[in-house]
């Protein structure tokens, strides 16, 4: 097996959240370090207890859900993750990343990461979204920073559309990644 990272997967409020599970799975399966970071939003598709039991470590849902520890917990993954993964990365985390906004622990944890950790974003969206300019002009921003793009796919998308939007598979993503 290759070296056993520490993988943080941060999970939005895309209806393919439900994949992150199974990206969590075989990160976990692969004996990687897995620790999940959810927004709000992606609670309304696929429970934080999913992640937790599939990563075997605490889910990180909030900037306030601390450890007895007098250090803050999102700032301690922040420092020993070697990869972040944003699968999936809805257009609004992608355009807060690509501002430096920091108002939620996903987005926090982005910028806190120590410099040598890669960023790593597989983005899920309607079509006219991920073609739109300002999308556009944000991943041109991020990828200009070294942040690395996993797709999307073209498809039948959640909303009936064909086109550009899918997020890949997971057992690619997870292939990717290592």
């Amino acid at each position: 097996m290759a070296t056993k990272r520490t993988i943080i997967l941060g999970v939005t409020g895309s209806i393919a959240a439900y994949k992150a599970a199974d990206i969590a799975s075989q990160l976990t399966k692969a004996g990687h370090a897995v620790h999940c970071v959810m927004t709000k939003d992606a609670t309304h598709f696929i429970t934080p207890l999913t992640l937790q039991t599939l990563s075997q470590n605490p889910v990180t849902l909030d900037l306030f859900d601390e450890a007895k520890e007098w250090k803050p917990s999102h700032l301690q993954v922040a420092d020993v993750a070697d990869v972040l993964l944003i699968a999936p990365a809805t257009a609004n985390v992608i355009a807060k990343l690509a501002l430096g906004l920091a108002d939620d622990a996903l987005s926090t944890i982005a910028l806190a990461l120590r410099p040598e950790a890669k960023i790593i974003i597989a983005p899920a969206m309607n079509g006219k979204m991920w073609l739109h300019p300002a999308t556009q002009a944000n991943v041109k921003t991020l990828t200009g920073r070294g942040v690395e793009f996993i797709g999307p796919e073209k498809g039948l998308l959640a909303c009936g559309y064909e086109g550009i939007g899918r997020l890949w598979p997971a057992d690619k993503i997870v292939e990717q990644l290592l």
